[in-house]
C-alpha cells in the first residue's frame, strides 16, 4: 500500500507542473507538489482513501502530516471500501479519528472482528454511524450507544441473536434522541424502533427467509403490547425494501400497524418495495394516499400494486411535486399515471427526477399485441416535455413494437421520444424497444404460427431454459439500429443502461422463484430476437457508460459488437451479461475475451450463461482488468479450470469477491474454495470466495450465508435502476 502511495506522489509531482511567467525574463519554472497552496492540496487529498491518508501520506513531510489531519478531511469518513484494511489497521485509524470524525460508515465491513467494533466507542463525537453488515452483538451495540451520546443517525443489522433486553438504560436514552434509523432485519423483530420516539427517517430492509438452514419454517409473531409497537409521531420518511417471502410481508404489516390508526402528519416520503406478483393487501393504503395528497409536500412515493387504485393515486399526487415515483407492475394505473403527469395532476412535473414504470402495461404475452398493451410513442414524448429534468427512467417488462420502419410511415420510433430526456443518466429498457421492426420473412412466420389451423397443435414452451433456434432459411438481418442511434444522439451522457428480454430469468436460486412469477411464460418477444451484434456495436455512441447490463438477447450471434463497444466505452466499470445468443452453445466466447481485454477500468463482472467454459484463456483475459474487484460466474453446465482460477486471483490483487456457481462436483468446488481462502485471505481480509455447484440442493442455504453487501452484487438482473433511491443516514 505504501508503495502505491509513493508512486502516486511521484506521479503528482511530475504531472502537476505549472508554467510561471515572469514579466522581466518571460521564463518558466516548474512547481512541485510541495509548492502548491494548502487549498489545492486539500482538494487532492480528498481523493485519497483515509487509510492511506493517515498511515502513509501523513508520514511524507510535516506539511502533509498537518494537512492529512485537517478537520475537513476527517469529519466524514467511509471505511466501507477499505478492503485491504485488516483489524489492526482499522484500530489504528479509529484511534486517530477519535476526536475528529462525526460521520463514520463501516457499511459492509463484514470481515472486521467484533473486538474491533469495540473501538468505535472512542469516537465520542460521532453523530452518524453506519455499521450495517458488521459483526455487532447486542452487548457491543449497547456499549456503543452508551458512549455515543451525540448520536443522531444509526444503521445496523438485527440478527437472530439480537436481544433488546440487553440494552442498558444509557443506550436506550441515546436511542430516544435518534432522528434517523436504518435496520436490516434477518429475524422477525422490531429491533430498536420502539425506543426511538423522535424518529424522522426510518429505513427498513427485510431479508428473512421463510425457511431456516435446517429446514424449519419461520413464523412471524411479535409482541403487540403498548410499549413495543412503534408510533412514528415525528416521522417524515419511511422506506421498506423486502426480499421474497411471506414472513417479510407479514412483518412489514406489523411495522405499519399504527398507520391504520393515524398517518404521521409530517410524512412526505413513503417507499415500499415488495417483490412477487401477490403483495399482501394493506387496508390503510387509501387513507395514507389521501393524507399525502392533502399536505402538498410529497417527495417520493412507491406502493405495491394491490395498495393503490385510480382514486387513491389521484388523491396522492394531486397538488404535489414529487421527485421520485414508482409504479412497478401496476397495469391498472397506466392511464392515471400519465393523466396525472401530463394533464396537471401534479403541481410541478419538472421536479420529477426518477420514474419507475416497470411492467406498468404488462399483460400475458402475445405476438398480436394491441396498442393498449404497448408503450405509446406520443405519451412518452409528452412525458419527456413535461418531466424535462428526469434523470432515471425504468421501462422494463413493457413492450414497444415498431411496425413502421423509417421512411414508410409517419410514426416516430420510441427511442426518438426517449432521446428528448436530455438529462437522463440511467435507463432500463425491454429489448424490443430498440428494434426498428420485423422484416417480411419474420412477419410471415408470425402469421403462420398463429393461424387458427395450428393453434390447437402448438406445443407450449417449457418454463425453464428456452432454446434459441436460429432459422437457417431466414435472410441476413438488416442493421436495424436507427432507433438506438436516435437514443444515443439525444442522451450522450447516459451512464447506466440495462437492456433485457422480457422472458429472461436468472438461474440464481435466491430470487429465481420470484423472477419466474414475474416473467412472460409464453416465449420470447419476436421483436427482441432482432436485437443483435449491430445493436451492441451501436452502443459505442455512449462513451459515458459506466454500468451496462445485457440479458436475454437471443439475436446476439458472435458478439462482435462487444469488441466495438469496449473500444469506445473506455470507462466501463460494471458489465453484466446473461443468456446472450444460443443457450446450447456459447458462440460469443472469443469476442467476449477480446472485449474484456479492452476494459481497463472494469471493476465488476457478472456473467451468466448455461454453457460457460472458464478455462485458462478466459481467466487470462480477465487478468488484463487490473482493477477488477468482483467476479460472479453463473452457469448450470459450466466448467472451470482450478489452476487458472488460482492464477487469476493472484494477478488481480484488488479482487475481493470471487463467486462461481457452476457445474462440477462438490469436492472440486470445495477444494478450490479452500485453496483460494487459505492462500489469499491473509493479504485480503475482505476476500469472499463462494464456489459451489449450481445444481446442488444445499445452494440456497449457501447463498443465505453470503454477506448481504456482496449478495447485492450478484443479483444485478432485478432491474433496480430508476427505482426511488434507498435513503441513507450518511
Amino acid at each position: 500500500m505504501s508503495g502505491a502511495v509513493s508512486a502516486t506522489t511521484e506521479d503528482m509531482n511530475t504531472q502537476i507542473v505549472q508554467a510561471v511567467r515572469v514579466e522581466d525574463t518571460m521564463s518558466s519554472a516548474s512547481a512541485g507538489m510541495s509548492d502548491l497552496s494548502d487549498e489545492i492540496l486539500l482538494c487532492i487529498l480528498r481523493h485519497v482513501p483515509v487509510c492511506d491518508l493517515l498511515t502513509n501520506v501523513a508520514n511524507v513531510c510535516q506539511k502533509l502530516h498537518t494537512l492529512c489531519h485537517d478537520k475537513s478531511l476527517l469529519t466524514k469518513v467511509r471505511l466501507s471500501e477499505e478492503y485491504l484494511a485488516d483489524d489492526h489497521l482499522v484500530r489504528v485509524i479509529l484511534k486517530q479519528l477519535a476526536n475528529r470524525v462525526q460521520c463514520l460508515s463501516l457499511n459492509g465491513c463484514y470481515w472486521l472482528s467484533g473486538s474491533t467494533m469495540e473501538y468505535l466507542s472512542r469516537c465520542r463525537g460521532v453523530t452518524h454511524l453506519d455499521v450495517t453488515g458488521c459483526r455487532l452483538t447486542s452487548i457491543c451495540l449497547s456499549r456503543l450507544l452508551s458512549s455515543l451520546s451525540l448520536l443522531k443517525s444509526l444503521a445496523f443489522d438485527v440478527r437472530p441473536c439480537f436481544n433488546s433486553a440487553l440494552l442498558s438504560s444509557e443506550a436506550v436514552d441515546s436511542l430516544s434522541r435518534l432522528t434517523e434509523l436504518r435496520q436490516t432485519l434477518f429475524t422477525p423483530s422490531y429491533g430498536v424502533v420502539p425506543c426511538c420516539a423522535q424518529l424522522r427517517k426510518l429505513m427498513l430492509q427485510f431479508d428473512i427467509p421463510d425457511v431456516t438452514r435446517e429446514g424449519v419454517g419461520v413464523s412471524c409473531q411479535l409482541m403487540v403490547g403498548q410499549s413495543s409497537v412503534p408510533h412514528y409521531e415525528q416521522l417524515e420518511e419511511f422506506t421498506a425494501r423486502l426480499a421474497p417471502g411471506e414472513v417479510n410481508q407479514t412483518l412489514l404489516l406489523l411495522y405499519l400497524a399504527v398507520f391504520s390508526v393515524h398517518v404521521p402528519k409530517h410524512l412526505r416520503t413513503f417507499l415500499v418495495s415488495i417483490p412477487g406478483p401477490n403483495p399482501a393487501h394493506w387496508p390503510a393504503a387509501p387513507s395514507l394516499a389521501q393524507s399525502l395528497g392533502e399536505r402538498g409536500d410529497l417527495v417520493a412515493l412507491q406502493l405495491p400494486r394491490s395498495w393503490l387504485n385510480h382514486l387513491s393515486l389521484k388523491r396522492a399526487l394531486e397538488g404535489n411535486s414529487p421527485k421520485h415515483l414508482s409504479f412497478s407492475r401496476c397495469p391498472a394505473l397506466w392511464p392515471q399515471v400519465f393523466q396525472s403527469l401530463l394533464n396537471g395532476g401534479v403541481r410541478d412535473a419538472t421536479q420529477l427526477v426518477s420514474l419507475n414504470l416497470s411492467g406498468i402495461n404488462h399483460s400475458p404475452y402475445s405476438d398480436c399485441r394491441s396498442v393498449e398493451d404497448q408503450l405509446v410513442v406520443g405519451s412518452v414524448s409528452q412525458l419527456a416535455v413535461a418531466c424535462c429534468n428526469m434523470k432515471h427512467l425504468n421501462l422494463m417488462h413493457n413492450h414497444y413494437h415498431h411496425e413502421h420502419p423509417p421512411g414508410l410511415g409517419t410514426e416516430k420510433h420510441l427511442c426518438d421520444s426517449l432521446a428528448k430526456f436530455r438529462h437522463l443518466r440511467s435507463l432500463t429498457l425491454p429489448a424490443c424497444a430498440l428494434s426498428d421492426g420485423l422484416n417480411t420473412h419474420q412477419v410471415s412466420l408470425r402469421s403462420t404460427a398463429h393461424s387458427s389451423l395450428f393453434q390447437g397443435l402448438k406445443k407450449a414452451p417449457r418454463v425453464g431454459i428456452q432454446n434459441y433456434k436460429p432459422d437457417p432459411e431466414a435472410p441476413p438481418p438488416s442493421d436495424g439500429t436507427s432507433g438506438l442511434s436516435l437514443l444515443a444522439a439525444g442522451c450522450p451522457h447516459l451512464e447506466t443502461l440495462e437492456v433485457m428480454g422480457s422472458s429472461f430469468v436468472s438461474a440464481l436460486p435466491r430470487l429465481e422463484p420470484w423472477s419466474r412469477a414475474n416473467i412472460e411464460l409464453r416465449g420470447i418477444c419476436a421483436w427482441a430476437r432482432t436485437i443483435g451484434d449491430s445493436h451492441l456495436a451501436a452502443l459505442e455512441a455512449l462513451p459515458q457508460l459506466r454500468r451496462l447490463t445485457l440479458a436475454g438477447l437471443p439475436g446476439v450471434l458472435r458478439g462482435t459488437g462487444l469488441i466495438q463497444l469496449s473500444q469506445q466505452c473506455r470507462d466501463l466499470r460494471v458489465l453484466s451479461l446473461a443468456n446472450l445468443g444460443s443457450l446450447k452453445t456459447m458462440n460469443y466466447s472469443c469476442a467476449l475475451l477480446d472485449a474484456i481485454k479492452q476494459c481497463a477500468q472494469l471493476q465488476e463482472l457478472r456473467l451468466e450463461q448455461p454453457y460457460l467454459n472458464a478455462n485458462a484463456a478466459f481467466f487470462e483475459a480477465l487478468s488484463c482488468c487490473s482493477r477488477l474487484q468482483r467476479v460472479c460466474l453463473i452457469s448450470r453446465s459450466g466448467t472451470f479450470d482450478p489452476s487458472a482460477t488460482e492464477a487469476f486471483v493472484e494477478k488481480c490483487s484488488e479482487l475481493i469477491m470471487c463467486h462461481m456457481l457452476m457445474g462440477g462436483t462438490l469436492v472440486a468446488c470445495r477444494t478450490l474454495q479452500k485453496t483460494l481462502l487459505e492462500r489469499f485471505s491473509a493479504k485480503r481480509p475482505a476476500l469472499s470466495v463462494v464456489i459451489y455447484p449450481l445444481h446442488h440442493e444445499d445452494l440456497p442455504s449457501v447463498i443465505r450465508g453470503i454477506p448481504l453487501t456482496l449478495l447485492d452484487q450478484i443479483t444485478l438482473f432485478q432491474s433496480h435502476v430508476a427505482q426511488p433511491p434507498r435513503l441513507s443516514p450518511l
